[in-house]
């Protein structure tokens, strides 16, 4: 099975597929199918960015991502540069409720899992106390063989329903899907560049000129395609980087430093854009997760 940019070749004979991939770094452009898909992250750390919409993700997250949203798990610099102890293991389940299993989901019996999917159209994050039940579905999937592949989808669909409300959206509901493939491979170029030149002082003229457009014809295609600004969406390239360092487990020297390396060069103007875009302080951040990881460990 090999994925092209907004394109995915179906095997004739599969109408659940399941992956399991080890590489140096996740698939880099940005892309969309007509498949649904279920990714577990077994191992690896980056920023997703689905919709107009990003988030972080490190070892053991799952996210289901929606039919059609265009999408790219955009691995952390260090993956690019050789190092062989820094890969990226992964385990995704996609299928396409309207295509080959139309007949199976237009099924009475299937009501419940059309209104799931329906109202989580562009798709979700599992929120981190839910994602051991789901990986141990997702690789009885993935084990599986004729007739016990759908017997466990089944209970992979149900496992999801299950979750209820504990889940985190990955964008919008008003978010609007329907950018074609020439256009997301354009996306795909300038989303490269930012997130690659994100912790240097780049400027809207450094990423107009990147896409051989003028600062103002940049602007509005920009906006037009991910409902951010540049500035707010390098904002919130540098602000993930910035939450990554702070819960990493190195030793912060600082807050500032976590700024710096980010692509800050005002500790003021950090703690404001952090505040806005989080909800709360950097030290406020770090608090709450430290509670949060001491709380789970002593109940484990």
């Amino acid at each position: 099975m090999k994925v092209l940019p907004f394109t995915m070749l179906v095997p004739d004979d599969k109408s659940v597929i399941s992956e399991h991939i080890e590489l140096p770094y996740f698939y880099q452009y940005l892309h969309r199918h007509d498949e649904w898909q279920i990714t577990w992250v077994q191992r690896g750390e980056g920023t997703l960015i689905a919709g107009n919409d990003m988030h972080a993700f490190r070892s053991g997250d799952i996210f289901l991502i929606g039919a059609k949203l265009p999408h790219l798990f955009k691995s952390n610099p260090e993956y690019f540069a050789g190092n062989e102890n820094k890969t990226i293991k992964a385990c995704s389940i996609y299928f396409n409720s309207n295509g080959i299993l139309s007949a199976l989901f237009n099924l009475p019996e299937m009501k419940m899992a059309n209104s799931f999917l329906t109202r989580h159209k562009h798709g979700f994050k599992i929120q981190q106390g839910f994602t051991k039940e789901i990986a141990k579905k997702m690789l009885a999937v993935h084990e599986a063989s004729g007739e016990d592949v759908l017997f466990n989808f089944l209970k992979l669909m149900r496992g999801l329903q299950d979750l209820n409300e504990n889940v985190d959206p990955l964008c919008s509901d008003m978010y609007s899907s329907n950018v074609s493939e020439h256009e997301g491979m354009r996306l795909s170029k300038i989303i490269n560049f930012i997130t690659e030149n994100y912790n240097n002082q780049i400027t809207l003229e450094d990423v107009a000129n990147a896409a051989f457009m003028t600062p103002q014809a940049f602007c509005r295609y920009f906006k037009k395609h991910t409902s951010h600004t540049f500035v707010s969406f390098l904002n919130e390239v540098r602000i993930n980087d910035a939450c990554k360092s702070l819960i990493s487990g190195e030793k912060a020297d600082c807050i500032s430093g976590v700024a710096y390396k980010a692509g800050f060069n005002s500790i003021t103007n950090f703690n404001r854009v952090f505040k806005s875009i989080i909800g709360q302080s950097p030290r406020a951040y770090m608090d709450t997760y430290n509670n949060v990881s001491r709380v789970s460990y002593v109940g484990s």
